[in-house]
């Protein structure tokens, strides 16, 4: 036995020494691409700084309904930096109530539409902080909102945001960085972002997760599982920000994903839960940080109850698609959870682009607020009137 131990001890240092390897040859070779000096290239920058040479560098007193342009950019380049921080802060103003949209070449149509919370990595009407390699949520406490996606444009690229909520925006600050390039790369897909929001229906014999209720069932039909995204094109897909509200103190990621692409009937990638997908194990809830994946907020409560922020980005593996990708998961397995659920898909596409379907309004993307602690007692009180109200029930009864 200690022979065994010693030899999963030697294959799990020697696991960890080749990942340190790689991620070491990887950040080596960009700063060698760094080092490398480009022609053809010139660095820009639109920004909210102010024009007059005073020190009010925002935009200000954005109206409930008022859409405000951040960028409308001639020719081409890639944008390779977005930072922005707004006032008020949540939760006087929620992030999930102004929705920033992108457009390239010109179309009439965004190309990224979501809410601008959840778009950086910032869930429900919360401010935290959280780490990745394309986008950052930075202090104080989550109040700045980064991205490092490099979005390329061959003939224009234009930036908004709407505000939706009740509550006027006083102060909104922005960096927008990007290159003009002269011969400009053909093979360049177009960056990508879409939104969706849904709470999920519960099966008519109930919340059987785990096999509480009884023998559960097989899911033989995925055509109830939450979407991520669907979208027809040539393209790949390249992560996504999941943002859990779950009122049930158990697991809520029995769930499988599963990746449709080019019109195939079953899916082609078919994943065995949803903390797998996620690169993690054993129905966790601790925050965790990787460049690639992550849990950048989990909750506080009892067993798997709350919100719960978790994200993956395939950086090294893409999910290539030719004619259609569809992503899908399950919402508890069988989906037999109800769940508050919303999402912010990434992809790149080559042109033309596909037209999404506008994301939910601000009302049906309204989060749903925390089960806690009380709650459960008064269930408890609900069951103990229903068994008779005797003062020695404990609450395992039959």
């Amino acid at each position: 036995m200690w022979g065994i131990m010693n030899n999963r001890v030697l294959v799990l240092l020697l696991g960890l020494a080749l990942l340190s390897t790689i991620i070491t040859a990887q950040q080596e070779n960009d700063l060698l691409n760094l080092a490398k000096i480009k022609s053809g290239v010139k660095s820009k920058r639109v920004s909210s700084y102010d024009t007059t040479g005073g020190n009010y560098d925002r935009f200000e007193d954005i109206k409930t309904g008022e859409t405000r342009t951040l960028c409308n950019i001639k020719g081409s380049g890639i944008i390779n930096h977005v930072w922005i921080t707004i006032a008020p802060v949540p939760p006087k103003l929620s992030r999930n109530d102004i929705v920033i949209r992108m457009y390239w070449d010109g179309n009439d149509f965004p190309s990224v539409e979501a809410p601008i919370g959840p778009f950086f990595g910032q869930g429900w009407d919360e401010n935290y902080n959280f780490t990745s390699l394309p986008l950052v949520v930075a202090p104080a406490k989550g109040k700045a909102l980064v991205s490092y996606f490099a979005m390329p444009f061959e003939s224009g690229a234009r930036i908004e945001i709407e505000n939706q909520s009740e509550v006027g925006i006083s102060a909104f600050y922005f960096y927008i960085d990007y290159v003009e390039v002269e011969n400009f790369d053909k093979d360049m897909g177009r960056f990508c972002a879409w939104y969706n929001h849904e709470l999920t229906d519960a099966l008519p014999e109930g919340e059987n997760e785990w096999s509480t209720l009884g023998k559960t069932k097989n899911n033989t039909s995925t055509e109830d599982n939450y979407l991520f995204l669907d979208v027809e094109g040539k393209g790949h897909y390249v992560g996504v920000n999941y943002y859990i509200n779950t009122p049930t103190t158990l697991w809520y990621g029995e769930g499988d994903d599963m990746f449709y692409i080019d019109g195939s009937k079953t899916p082609v990638l078919h994943g065995t839960g949803t903390e797998d997908y996620f690169n993690t194990s054993w129905s966790p809830y601790e925050k965790f940080d990787h460049p690639y994946f992550g849990a950048a907020r989990v909750n506080d409560n009892i067993g798997w109850m709350g919100r719960t922020h978790v994200y993956r980005f395939h950086i090294t593996d893409p999910v290539y698609f030719d004619k259609h990708l569809k992503f899908t998961i399950e919402h508890g397995h069988n989906n037999c959870l109800t769940l508050d659920l919303a999402s912010v898909a990434y992809w790149y596409q080559q042109p033309p682009l596909t037209k999404m379907p506008p994301i939910p309004s601000k009302a049906d993307r309204e989060p749903k607020s925390e089960i806690k602690y009380k709650h459960i007692h008064q269930w408890r009180h609900e069951w103990r009137k229903s068994k008779g109200n005797d003062s020695k029930l404990w609450g395992d009864e039959k």
